[in-house]
C-alpha cells in the first residue's frame, strides 16, 4: 500500500464517490483512480466502496474504518511536511487563512500587518467564504486557520478556542424617526425595512433569535454579506441596517449615518478561532493567532490542540 492509494480512497470519499471529480482534484485519469483503490482493497482483504457495475454506490463498514485510519495518516504525513518547512527554513512559508469578509475586511488588517512585520518572510493567503466553508477549508487542509463567527464550534474535527466578544450596532440614516428615540427597541425596528446580512453570515443567527423571542417578525428588505453593502442601501434609505460591530469603527467614513448599539437588543455574538484537530502548527501561526485576541497565547492554544482543553469563557 502506498500514499497514491490513500489519497485517491480519501479524494473519492471527499467527491461523494464520484471517481471522475475524484481523478480531476488529483489530475489523474478516472480508470487509474478506480485500479489504485481495488488494488488498496485486494491487499487488506476488504471492501472499502460497494458498488453497482463499475459505480461506487457507498461506503462500507470496514470501508469506515478504513477511511478514519487514512485521514490519520494523511493527517500526520501533512505535519511531516509543516515540520520540515519549520526546521529547514526557519520563520519563512505561507500562512493560509480561511475566513469570511466582515473578518478580512475589518479584523485581520492590523494582525495581518504585524505578522508581516515579525516575519517578512512570511507570505499570507487569504481564503473568504461563509463560515461552514472556512470549517470545509481547515478539514480538507486549505487553510491551517479559521477565524469566523457562526458554525465552527458544530465540526467534531476542528478545535476551535473563543477569539474576541462584539455586538450588532444598528445604522441609520441621518433624519431618520428612529435616530431621535433615546431607546429603540425591537418593536420599533419590527416597524421598519431591515437591512442587513445572510442568515449564514456575522452572527445573524442571533438577530434571528431575539425576534422570535419577542414573537416578532422583521421585515428584511435586503440581505448582504458586505457590510458596506448594507451600510450603501441604509444611506440611501431603504432601511435600518444592523451590522456588525467592527464595521462601524470611528474611521471618518460613517460620519454620514446614526450608529447606536444593539447589544441590548441582539445580545453578544463571540467570533472564534480554529484550527484542524491533530495538525502541526508552525511558530508563526501560534504568533498570528496571539494577535487576535488578549485571552489567546500559545500555551492555552496547544493545550487545546493536545486534547486538554477546548474551550474557556472570554
Amino acid at each position: 500500500m502506498n500514499l497514491h492509494q490513500f489519497r485517491f480512497v480519501q479524494e473519492a470519499a471527499r467527491r461523494n464517490l464520484n471517481l471522475t471529480e475524484a481523478a480531476k482534484a488529483l489530475h489523474t485519469s478516472q480508470p487509474g483512480v478506480s485500479k489504485a483503490i481495488i488494488e488498496l482493497e485486494e491487499e487488506l482483504g476488504v471492501e472499502i466502496f460497494a458498488r453497482h457495475g463499475k459505480r461506487l454506490k457507498r461506503i462500507t463498514e470496514p470501508g469506515q474504518h478504513v477511511l478514519k485510519s487514512i485521514e490519520m495518516i494523511m493527517r500526520e504525513v501533512g505535519n511531516l511536511k509543516r515540520i520540515g518547512e519549520q526546521f529547514s527554513a526557519q520563520d519563512s512559508g505561507t500562512l493560509s487563512i480561511a475566513t469570511t469578509h466582515t473578518q478580512a475586511r475589518y479584523v485581520l488588517p492590523v494582525p495581518v500587518a504585524k505578522l508581516r512585520e515579525a516575519f517578512p518572510k512570511v507570505n499570507v493567503s487569504l481564503h473568504q467564504g461563509a463560515p461552514d466553508q472556512v470549517a470545509r477549508m481547515l478539514i480538507d487542509e486549505v487553510a491551517e486557520i479559521g477565524i469566523a463567527t457562526e458554525s465552527l464550534a458544530n465540526y467534531a474535527e476542528l478545535v476551535t478556542l473563543p477569539c474576541y466578544e462584539w455586538q450588532h450596532m444598528l445604522v441609520l440614516p441621518v433624519g431618520h424617526p428612529l435616530a431621535s428615540k433615546d431607546r429603540i427597541t425591537l418593536e420599533d425596528i419590527a416597524l421598519e425595512p431591515v437591512i442587513t446580512y445572510h442568515p449564514s453570515f456575522t452572527g445573524r443567527t442571533r438577530i434571528d433569535q431575539a425576534f422570535a423571542a419577542r414573537k416578532l417578525e422583521p421585515r428584511i428588505a435586503l440581505e448582504a454579506i458586505d457590510s458596506d453593502v448594507i451600510k450603501t442601501y441604509v444611506r440611501l434609505g431603504l432601511g435600518v441596517g444592523i451590522v456588525a460591530e467592527m464595521a462601524v469603527q470611528d474611521d471618518g467614513t460613517n460620519t454620514d449615518l446614526v450608529i447606536r448599539p444593539g447589544g441590548q437588543l441582539f445580545g453578544q455574538n463571540v467570533t472564534r478561532v480554529a484550527f484542524k484537530r491533530g495538525a502541526y502548527l508552525r511558530n508563526f501561526v501560534f504568533q498570528f493567532a496571539e494577535l487576535l485576541g488578549d485571552r489567546l497565547d500559545r500555551k492555552l492554544i496547544a493545550r487545546a490542540m493536545s486534547g486538554q482543553q477546548d474551550d474557556y469563557e472570554l
